[in-house]
């Protein structure tokens, strides 16, 4: 096997990759070629020299993750992957971002082989690296080198690093020392709207010094292969630290034209421009060049050199090591967690956070790979796995994350850690922070990552800390998220249910749990459907529901209303996204169309004119005092619900 392809394969596969570069966006009339053109040689040697990895084995366990977090320049990767044989075709560069194409604007992790996460929104990327360092430094400690020792790379530009989330990202990352994380900083001086001088004058470097990174300023030499390579294995043998290469680039390179040009950024370059770019790159003037000798080569090449990378971790890995590790990839059964699931009496009157913590511990032992934590809230979240230690610079097997006041970086760094895979991350925080995640959220539904982020303090009920704390909005925001599964437990029991909901979903689930104690009301049942009775009586006049700490104020109104002589069925409905999955006559036979219909939840009643006639809700944002005062003022009551019930029935 030759180590390396020669000098004219190089130079001829840099040309190829800028040239595709150009001639799918002017195709599709849309895409950044610049970006894309100035790395060319980066990808090139990252992907040929460099990364750990199998063409066809896209998803082998320890292979080298690559993260394209400047996701707007994917014409780049898609080219690499084209090239390198991932299974796209010259076919899927030409219907470059079309309808139902493998080729969308912005990289979609399990929409195309060898893209690891779904990246676009800038910094995103950066941060899924940092939890995916989290999750090979845990997975090593845990099963030991020869079976998991990989490294992740991301590759960022300045609008990465301007992003807040970077800053977060970088600070988490450096504290923990993830010394098998490396990010290459296409230093190009270049935003939309100009040169970054109109808008920045940050000192990277020293920045990133700051938070304890090992940098290399690499300098000018983006168009040096062997330099390049020196480079990269120097970050890839550095320990202690997560390493930093400042890589100064040129934008739209080699364009006679555009280079170092911020139209060279999304404007995608006429027929000319490409033509004169091609002639300085001496290819021939077609679009799509792509000699078959050439692509041959470079398969061959990357298929040689990754089987032998297969072959030797193979030969120092058992049968059984493997497949564990492969099944660690699988959702689990439920069948093998639900003995352990506590369950709750009826006389155990508990805030659903609290619950949750002694589901999280009562199911450690069958879930081992677990890693739970908080933005500086472990305790008051429920986040935390007592008796385990922190994950740490010097404990890598440690299952407690603490993510320090980090909202932003948590929640991707949750989506990386679930993509990376081997591990079911789980974070904290008070629930009127999630609109600092929502992002993260967004893109972990958008990927189908099996992350759980847990909310508490879910109400106007959290009290004095006021409407600054106090969400409202927030349960129909985030039940807006395509894919998200969101299921607020109305009591101990549903908060088992829900995480055994969470853990055996293809995707990520928002769980969303109360600061204030809660009976127990019900058996849990309710989750699994979406949403269940748990009052009924021969004859219902109407139907409660109730979600959250708000069950029990259904119930008391059902009480209040039987005194009226007015029988009502109240409804525990945790889980809208569960409950719309159910065909429409079971949906019927919990909830009917035929009766007045009176939801009751402390928070926007916005989106629950599909489910009820009469909604009592919260439309305002709260007040500072205590938690059952809000409620009362708010005419979150027994009684008021009974006064809105009653004028339904009685018209």
């Amino acid at each position: 096997m030759a180590n390396k392809l020669t000098a004219e394969q190089d130079a001829l596969s840099i040309s190829l990759i800028r040239g595709l570069a150009m001639d799918a966006p002017l195709k599709a009339k849309s895409g950044h070629q610049g970006t894309a053109m100035s790395l060319a040689p980066l990808a090139h040697i990252l992907y040929s020299r460099i990364l750990q990895h199998h063409p066809g084995r896209p998803d082998w366990v320890n292979r080298d993750r690559i993260i394209l977090s400047n996701g707007h320049a994917s014409i780049l990767q898609y080219s690499m992957l084209y090239l390198g044989g991932w299974g796209l075709t010259l076919d899927d560069l030409k219907n470059f971002r079309q309808w139902d194409s493998a080729t969308p604007g912005h990289p979609e992790a399990g929409h195309t082989a060898g893209v690891e996460v779904t990246t676009g929104p800038l910094g995103q990327g950066f941060a899924n690296a940092v939890g995916m360092a989290i999750a090979e430094e845990h997975l090593r400690a845990v099963h030991g080198a020869d079976a998991i020792d990989h490294h992740t790379y991301v590759i960022a530009g300045d609008g990465c690093l301007m992003e807040g989330i970077s800053h977060e990202a970088a600070s988490l990352a450096g504290h923990l020392k993830l010394d098998h994380l490396i990010c290459v900083f296409d230093d190009n001086k270049i935003t939309i709207d100009g040169s970054t001088d109109l808008t920045c004058t940050d000192d990277v470097p020293a920045r990133f010094r700051s938070y304890g990174w090992n940098v290399i300023e690499a300098g000018e030499i983006a168009d040096d292969c062997d330099a390049l390579e020196q480079v990269l294995l120097q970050a890839r043998h550095h320990r202690g630290a997560p390493t930093m290469v400042v890589l100064r680039s040129h934008i739209g390179f080699p364009s006679p034209e555009l280079t170092d040009k911020h139209e060279a950024h999304g404007n995608p370059f006429t027929a000319e421009l490409i033509s004169s770019t091609k002639k300085v790159m001496g290819i021939p003037d077609e679009p799509f060049w792509a000699p078959e000798e050439l692509v041959s080569a470079y398969r061959s090449h990357l298929a040689d050199r990754g089987q032998k990378s297969v072959d030797d971790w193979t030969s120092k890995n058992s049968a059984e090591t493997r497949a564990l590790l492969a099944s660690q990839h699988d959702l689990p059964a439920e069948a093998s967690i639900a003995p352990a699931l506590p369950v709750f009496d009826s006389n155990t009157n508990l805030a659903t956070r609290q619950a949750f913590q002694k589901v999280l511990e009562a199911t450690g032992s069958v879930m081992p790979h677990v890693l739970a934590g908080a933005a500086d809230l472990t305790g008051n979240t429920g986040a935390k796995l007592s008796g385990t230690s922190a994950f740490s610079s010097t404990n890598r097997s440690g299952k407690q994350v603490y993510y320090g006041i980090r909202e932003h970086a948590m929640g991707a760094a949750l989506v990386g850690m679930a993509l990376h895979g081997g591990v079911i991350p789980v974070g904290g925080t008070f629930f009127v922070f999630a609109d600092y995640m929502r992002p993260s959220i967004r893109l972990a539904a958008l990927s189908k990552a099996r992350c759980v982020f847990v909310f508490s303090h879910d109400s106007v009920g959290v009290g004095e800390d006021g409407p600054t704390h106090q969400p409202v909005e927030h349960l129909a925001s985030l039940r807006a998220i395509p894919g998200l599964q969101v299921i607020r437990p109305a009591d101990p029991n549903e908060t088992s249910a829900a995480w055994l909901a969470a853990v055996t979903h293809d995707g990520p689930t928002a769980i969303i749990l109360s600061r204030q104690n809660v009976p127990s009301l019900t058996d849990g049942s309710a989750v699994a459907a979406g949403a269940a009775i748990v009052h009924s009586v021969s004859a219902p006049q109407a139907v409660l529901i109730g979600t959250g700490s708000e069950l029990s104020v259904a119930m008391e109104a059902s009480k209040i209303l039987k005194e009226d002589g007015i029988n009502v069925n109240v409804v525990s409905l945790p889980s809208w996204e569960r409950f719309a999955s159910l065909p429409t006559d079971q949906q019927d036979r919990i909830i009917p169309r035929s009766l007045p219909r009176i939801s009751v939840e402390a928070g926007s009643t916005f989106g629950w004119h599909h489910i009820a006639t009469h909604c009592v809700g919260i439309d305002r944002f709260g007040a500072s005092a205590p938690g059952n005062v809000v409620m009362e003022k708010l005419g979150i009551t027994g009684a008021h619900v009974a006064a809105v019930a009653k004028a339904a029935i009685l018209g």
